[in-house]
């Protein structure tokens, strides 16, 4: 079983990246933030690692999203495949 996988795979994989470049971008930006086992770090390389429980926020679009890291899937499939990779944990917007 793998243990860790890196970030720009696993945003492509789960759909926040039309491509692996574009993936790359959004943390070579300065876009990305995780937090693993309780520490949270900015993400500056695309070829860094994360693992299942730790947790990403980003921008997408106009939408800041956190999400956690689920699992990391075999391939780019389907959206239904995509989204069984993350769980939302951003608190719901008040209003």
């Amino acid at each position: 079983m793998t243990e860790a996988c890196r970030v720009d795979v696993w945003l492509w994989r789960a759909r926040f990246a039309r491509t692996r470049s574009a993936a790359a971008a959004m943390v070579e930006d300065g876009r990305m933030r995780l937090t693993h086992r309780g520490v949270q770090t900015r993400l500056d390389k695309p070829s860094r690692s994360v693992h299942v429980g730790d947790v990403l926020l980003f921008s997408a679009g106009t939408r800041l999203m956190e999400v956690e890291v689920l699992a990391f899937g075999e391939r780019r499939g389907p959206a239904e495949e995509a989204r069984s990779l993350w769980r939302d944990v951003a608190p719901p917007a008040a209003g």
